[in-house]
C-alpha cells in the first residue's frame, strides 16, 4: 500500500515538472468552418514544436464578424483535438462576437493564465518586427487618438482610421485581416505584460478572397462556396465534411433576429454597440427587409462596416444590454471543452496554479457570465434547428481524445 501510494506521488510529480518545462503553443481561432488551411497551420507548429502542447482558444457559437458558426462548439472541439490539438478553451461569446481588440484582450488574458509561452497566428506579413513597431506606436504616440478621431469625425469606419492614422505616423501599411487581428494581439501581450513570444506563420491565401483556389482556400471562400451550393470537399476534412451545418438556417436565424427587433422597437439602444443613429435606421427599415441580407443592405453606411454590422445585429438577437457589460467583460472562469491525454494532465498540473479557476461545467461556479453563454449556446442551437445539443450544453462533459 506505502508503496503503491509513494509510486503516485512520484508520478504526480513527475507530470508537473513535465509540464512545467513543456512549451505551451498558444493559438486563437474561431474555426469556421475547420479546413485545409487549418490542418496546415497545425502541421507547421508541430514542425516547429514538436515535443511541445498546444492550447486552443476558441470561438463557440458566435464569431468575430457576427456570423452564426457552421459547426458547432462540440464538433470544432473533437476536430481540433483529432488534428493534434491537446486542450481546447472556449471564448466567452462577449469577446467571441466583438472587435479583435476585445477579442485579443480575452484570448491572450486566457493564454496567460495558461501560462503560455508562445503564440502562433497567420499573418499576411509575416512581419513580426513590423507589428510590433506598429502596436508600440498605438500605445505609446500620443498622436495617434487624436488622428483615429480625425479620421472618424471624416466618415471613414474604425479599422479604415485606424489603418491611416499607422500610415501617417509610420508610413507603414496595415490593412489586411490576419495582421489587424496580429496587431490586437501583440499589443494584448504588451499591455497585460503577458509573458509570451509571438510568432508568426505566412498566410496561404487572401482572408477576402471569395474564390476557391486549390485545396486551401480561406474560411470566407468556403462559407461562400456553401452559400451557392458548390461543393466543399476538396477544402476541408472528412471530418468538418461529415459535421458541417448542411440546412439552410438564415431564415431561422432571420425569424429570431426580426421578432426580437421588433418587441423592442423602441428600445434598440439599450443593447450594446447600438447607437442611436444606427438604432434609428434598424427601426426604419426591419418592416421592408424580407431577409437578412436585405436589411444589411438598408442600415449600412460608410461608418459601418460590414462586420460591426453584423456584430451588432447578433449583440441584439443575444440580448446583450449595455447595463450587464461591465459584469459580462469579468473573465471569471475558463472553460474547458476538451483535451487529449497530454492536456488532461497539465490541467491538472496548472489547476492551482491560476487566478481564475478551470471550470468543465456549469454547475462548476455561479457566475452571470456563464448564464449568458448558456442562453447564447440555446438560441444558437434554436437557429441550427438542433436543440438536442442543449443537453450536451448543460452537462458540458468536455471532449476525451
Amino acid at each position: 500500500m506505502l508503496l503503491t501510494l509513494f509510486l503516485f506521488t512520484l508520478f504526480i510529480y513527475y507530470v508537473k515538472i513535465h509540464a512545467m518545462f513543456m512549451e505551451k503553443i498558444g493559438i486563437i481561432c474561431e474555426y469556421n468552418p475547420f479546413h485545409n488551411g487549418h490542418i496546415y497551420h497545425l502541421q507547421k507548429i508541430k514542425e516547429m514544436y514538436p515535443d511541445d502542447m498546444i492550447i486552443l482558444v476558441m470561438s463557440g457559437s458566435f464569431t468575430m464578424r457576427g456570423e452564426v458558426s457552421l459547426l458547432n462548439k462540440w464538433d470544432k472541439t473533437h476536430i481540433a483535438l483529432t488534428y493534434g490539438v491537446n486542450l481546447v478553451i472556449e471564448l466567452p461569446t462577449f469577446y467571441s462576437t466583438n472587435s479583435a481588440d476585445f477579442f485579443a484582450y480575452a484570448a491572450i488574458k486566457i493564454l496567460k493564465e495558461l501560462k503560455c509561452n508562445y503564440l502562433v497566428f497567420g499573418s499576411e506579413s509575416n512581419d513580426i518586427k513590423l507589428l510590433s513597431i506598429l502596436a508600440n506606436t498605438e500605445l505609446n504616440n500620443s498622436n495617434y487618438d487624436k488622428l483615429v478621431k480625425k479620421y472618424m469625425d471624416m466618415g471613414y469606419n474604425y479599422p479604415t482610421s485606424m489603418s491611416k492614422s499607422l500610415y501617417e505616423l509610420t508610413n507603414k501599411v496595415i490593412n489586411l485581416p490576419n495582421d489587424l487581428l496580429g496587431l490586437s494581439y501583440i499589443k494584448e501581450i504588451i499591455k497585460q505584460k503577458a509573458k509570451i513570444k509571438p510568432i508568426s506563420i505566412l498566410r496561404t491565401n487572401n482572408y477576402h478572397d471569395t474564390n476557391i483556389n486549390n485545396e486551401i482556400s480561406s474560411a470566407t471562400s468556403i462559407r461562400n462556396a456553401i452559400n451557392n451550393n458548390i461543393d466543399i470537399k476538396k477544402l476541408v476534412p472528412k471530418e468538418t465534411y461529415e459535421r458541417i451545418i448542411k440546412d439552410n438556417f438564415y431564415n431561422r436565424f432571420f425569424s429570431l433576429l426580426k421578432y426580437k427587433i421588433i418587441s423592442d422597437i423602441n428600445n434598440l439602444d439599450i443593447y450594446f454597440d447600438v447607437s442611436e443613429g444606427i438604432g434609428n435606421l434598424i427601426k426604419k427599415n426591419i418592416y421592408k427587409a424580407h431577409d437578412y441580407d436585405e436589411l444589411i443592405s438598408l442600415i449600412k453606411t460608410k461608418r459601418y462596416t460590414y462586420n460591426r454590422l453584423n456584430r451588432i445585429l447578433i449583440h441584439i438577437l443575444l440580448n446583450m444590454k449595455k447595463k450587464d457589460v461591465n459584469q459580462l467583460k469579468k473573465i471569471n472562469y475558463i472553460r474547458v471543452l476538451g483535451f487529449d491525454e497530454i492536456g488532461k494532465k497539465y490541467l491538472k498540473s496548472i489547476k492551482d496554479r491560476t487566478r481564475i479557476p478551470i471550470i468543465t461545467n456549469y454547475s462548476n461556479i455561479k457566475d452571470n457570465n456563464l448564464n449568458f453563454e448558456l442562453n447564447a449556446t440555446f438560441i444558437y442551437n434554436m437557429i441550427i434547428n438542433n436543440e438536442e445539443l442543449n443537453l450536451q450544453e448543460i452537462k458540458s462533459i468536455p471532449i476525451k481524445k
